[in-house]
């Protein structure tokens, strides 16, 4: 504790630091105040109904998470900053196809300024027709018609719409500006508080139906607070987990006054054991909601039925295995575009580097992509786990399911690693003003190795 309260203090005796630090809890602030607005023309007193059905869970659950609580508030942040994330991965995804985007994409920092512009457009776009569907949806959702206090029409879906969609604009310009003027990734902080902000309301709720109703009292908390603390852990080791691939440089001559040998130094190349972070569940979650649509389309037949009894339920068997197998494939598609093996293969045979015992160029891109199959598939098993987790927490411990949601998926992960890449900004600071970092040692903190 003592060593804690000396870090605290060299962090506030470092005046960049605390400034940026100051910067982002404020945006973060008025980000939390404006997800409590509720839209103009909308009675907040009668959202009752839409709070109870995204408060127990479910595919509204986790979209009410992402935004915290602003879907359930109808508020002028209702859809958080997932279009902007939707709309990043897509030209993340079409910069794989398209000759243009590549291009861009090598061309440095003003190829990234212009690829940044690219995704503000179609975010925008994304938002435009989110918006509408929201407003339209919030009958099906259980807002009474009562709670518009303007009615349905033009006049109150216009200003509506232009509000979400601004709403949307004005926290991707927050989230930005965390990044440019504060510390940690801006996006990331702004989904991380929406995800914790739920999360007392989700505990309390556990421990009065644990308390309540006698079912195992706070023994079973303690021993869910346990297991809680042990999946971190394991996400944590999951974030950092790398496979260390020797890297030789070849000895070369440094001129100078005096002529010397500089012998060759042996680096590593760090492949990460999840290098494709989150998106893989976030790519099969966004699958997850066709089979129950489809089943919706399909009406009163047997399968149209079985369809939205099994996915509509995100804690049920079939959803689950469906969803787990997913996982799986997406991982190793996202790996498969975002690694690339040939690439790092080239700039090392241009570096004068190469691995012992592999031929520089096309080899040593097929080992590297071998090493990268063979590491990318417990990896795939341990995010899929990760992702059903909650769902067997719920069936063998009876647990609350917007509790059970804080065990696995998307909103683990996203606290897990937002938290990990914000320590580290912050101990970088501490480093180079010559203080002792977060970490025991003072140093950063190395990848755990396979």
């Amino acid at each position: 504790m003592k060593k804690f309260l000396e870090t605290l203090v060299n962090i506030y005796k470092i005046e960049e630091l605390r400034g940026r630090i100051g910067v982002t809890l404020t945006i973060l602030l008025i980000y939390r105040f404006g997800a409590q607005i509720t839209l103009p023309g909308i009675d907040a007193v009668q959202l009752a109904e839409l709070g109870n059905r995204t408060g127990g869970g479910g595919l509204l659950g986790v979209l009410n998470m992402f935004t915290g609580g602003a879907f359930a508030n109808a508020s002028v942040f209702a859809l958080g900053i997932m279009p902007y994330i939707s709309a990043s991965i897509v030209v993340q995804l079409m910069g794989v196809a398209i000759p243009y985007l590549q291009k861009l994409q090598k061309e440095g920092e003003s190829g990234r300024k212009t690829l940044n512009q690219i995704t503000r457009w179609l975010t925008i776009a994304i938002c435009v027709v989110q918006a509408p569907a929201y407003l339209y949806g919030l009958g099906a959702l259980g807002v009474p018609d009562s709670a518009f206090v303007l009615g349905k029409g033009l006049s109150f879906m216009a200003p509506a719409v232009i509000i979400l969609v601004t709403g949307t604009i004005f926290a991707m310009w927050l989230g930005e500006k965390i990044t440019d003027k504060g510390i940690g990734n801006g996006i990331s902080l702004l989904i991380m508080v929406g995800i914790i902000a739920t999360l007392p309301l989700s505990f309390v709720q556990e421990v009065v139906s644990r308390v309540s109703e006698n079912n195992g009292g706070l023994i079973l908390i303690l021993i869910e607070l346990i297991l809680w603390i042990i999946i971190i852990v394991l996400s944590i080791l999951l974030v950092m987990a790398v496979r260390q691939i020797p890297v030789q440089y070849a000895r070369r001559t440094q001129s100078g006054a005096n002529e010397s040998n500089v012998f060759g130094s042996r680096q590593y190349i760090p492949l990460k054991l999840n290098a494709s972070g989150v998106m893989p569940i976030i790519f099969a979650q966004a699958i997850m909601f066709a089979p129950a649509y489809v089943g919706g389309l399909m009406g009163d037949s047997d399968v149209g039925q079985w369809l939205q009894v099994n996915f509509s339920d995100i804690f049920g068997l079939w959803y689950n295995v469906v969803f787990g197998l997913l996982i799986i494939i997406f991982t190793y598609f996202y790996t498969a575009i975002t690694v690339p093996t040939n690439k790092m293969a080239d700039d090392l045979k241009r570096s004068g580097g190469f691995v012992p015992g592999v031929r520089p160029g096309n080899e040593t891109s097929d080992f590297l992509d071998t090493v990268m199959s063979h590491i990318t598939f417990p990896g795939s098993l341990f995010l899929a786990a990760l992702a059903v987790f909650p769902a067997v927490v719920v069936k063998l411990m009876g647990m609350q399911q917007g509790w059970a949601l804080f065990y696995g998926g998307t909103s683990l992960l996203i606290m897990v690693g937002v938290a990990i890449d914000t320590i580290q900004q912050v101990n970088s600071y501490l480093l180079n003003r010559h203080y002792d970092g977060l970490m025991k040692t003072g140093t950063n903190r190395k990848a755990n190795t396979i």
